[in-house]
């Protein structure tokens, strides 16, 4: 089996499994329960994973790490816009 295929596994996955929790996230309209803190690290892991491997143009790479990256950051910013509407009295 060529190396490459397997690569696909994370850029389908790794996406995939962000969505599902900001789905989840936009529909129940909470955030019970859900890390920031772990979210974010999750972006910069993805974003200095990408760094480090160097395959800046590979489609793979992109998908399974900037892109996951980038949904882990709008994640992490919808936690604290609800965090900071829940403190206000805005729910």
């Amino acid at each position: 089996m060529d190396i490459n295929y397997i690569g696909w596994l994370p850029a389908v996955i790794l996406p995939l499994a962000t969505v599902f929790q900001l789905v989840k996230i936009i529909k129940s309209k909470s955030v019970e329960g859900v890390s920031a803190v772990s979210w974010l690290l999750f972006c910069i892991a993805n974003a200095g994973l990408y760094i480090y491997t160097q395959k800046y143009l590979e489609l793979q790479a992109i998908l399974s790490m900037l892109l996951t990256a980038f949904l882990n950051l709008i994640i992490v910013l919808l936690l604290v816009q609800k965090k900071i509407k829940h403190k206000k009295g805005d729910d």
